[in-house]
């Protein structure tokens, strides 16, 4: 698959607007959230305002921002990672909203808790210790961390809750629940770490309980209208073939839960967003999805690239990739928006090249641009 799509097809389809509860997003293009690690102190300065109002005003409709920690000691193992509480944090943060209002954007932090992925002794608070439901970082691993109790769970659910109410309040569009790649929220959706006797562990319903009190808190804690999106993955950085659901009838009992709480779009993360998620049908995840919710999906996954992500951590470029076939998924409203990782981190003009058509300007994915913040 080459990148052939006619200029019209792609601005066509690409810019039609999309709405997210009481938002409405002007084009199907999201910016994929994406770790960064430059903002000293959790603070985000200047060159973070920068770097993403330069992708909205290049016609990215929608900007989901990189992982912000939540107010909780364990939430993190990085000083340089942006967190979302805090005063001189927030009006960072508020400072990046406002720029990318005025570029044209739309935006929504990334709230997160690493969990057991945490290393003991890391900032940005060292004594705290690494938690999650049973205490495991992966599935047969030894028990690392501290399986948490009420109240731990009712701390974290009100740290989500108060970092969504600040994203309202300092002029954010919505939030995005990070429920993906064996962090805190899905360490409980993954039997593989969840291994609980309690309210919160054993069949996939009761595994979401955990993430629906959450999105329930975030929901009540925000206005009707403002728009709660929950970012899930069947792979894990623990163990990349993993899953949460073997069947559709299985994620249709993990996302009713979390759909009845008040998520108004899923962000359904995969590694290759071309690829069947079930034997039988060509609906990749994002589309089994919004069948099962009848909720927006966004998709995501190696998008404009024919190299797998994973492999630029270790310092593998990708070429690049056509979206007919994106396109074609969009056209028949397999899922609702399309969010770009490392093609628009290698370039902030990707999605004005894309919708004028400028396919031959696209540059290769060099794993160099997860050194700077251009």
């Amino acid at each position: 698959m080459t990148a052939t799509a006619p200029a019209s097809r792609a601005a066509e389809i690409l810019s039609r607007p999309v709405t997210l509860n009481g938002l409405t997003v002007p084009n199907r293009i999201a910016m994929a959230p994406m770790t960064r690690e430059f903002s000293p102190g959790g603070v985000p300065g200047e060159d973070v305002v920068g770097y993403y109002a330069r992708r909205a005003a290049a016609g990215v409709g929608l900007i989901v921002t990189e992982g912000t920690y939540v107010g909780h000691g364990s939430a993190g193992q990085s000083d340089s990672i942006p967190r979302f509480h805090g005063e001189e944090q927030l009006a960072g943060w508020a400072k990046v909203a406002d720029a990318v209002h005025a570029a044209g954007g739309t935006i929504m932090p990334q709230l997160w808790h690493i969990g057991m992925v945490r290393r003991a002794g890391q900032p940005p608070f060292a004594d705290a210790p690494a938690v999650g439901p049973s205490g495991l970082h992966k599935e047969g691993g030894d028990v690392t961390g501290k399986a948490m109790t009420q109240t731990d769970l009712d701390d974290v659910i009100g740290a989500f809750a108060a970092a969504a109410a600040d994203a309202e309040r300092i002029g954010f569009d919505g939030v995005e629940l990070h429920g993906a790649h064996g962090y805190l929220i899905d360490q409980f959706l993954w039997s593989g770490t969840n291994r609980r006797t309690d309210a919160y562990g054993g069949d996939p319903v009761a595994r979401t309980k955990f993430a629906a009190e959450i999105v329930a808190a975030v929901r009540a804690a925000v206005s009707p209208a403002f728009p709660v999106v929950f970012r899930y993955s069947q792979w894990k950085q623990q163990n990349y073939e993993a899953r949460i659901a073997e069947s559709p009838e299985e994620l249709e009992a993990i996302l009713a839960p979390l759909s009845e709480a008040g998520v108004d779009a899923f962000h359904a993360s995969t590694r290759r967003y071309w690829q069947p998620e079930f034997d039988g049908s060509d609906l990749n995840l994002a589309g089994w999805t919004k069948k099962l919710t009848g909720k927006p999906a966004i998709t995501v996954g190696s998008v404009g690239l024919d190299g797998e992500f994973l492999k630029a951590f270790v310092g593998e470029g990708s070429g690049v990739k056509g979206i007919d076939d994106l396109l074609d998924r969009l056209e028949r409203d397999e899922f609702d928006l399309v969010a770009i990782g490392r093609a628009l981190l290698q370039d902030p003009e990707w999605a004005a090249k894309v919708l004028a058509g400028r396919f031959d300007e696209l540059a290769a994915y060099d794993a160099g641009s997860l050194a700077t913040l251009s």
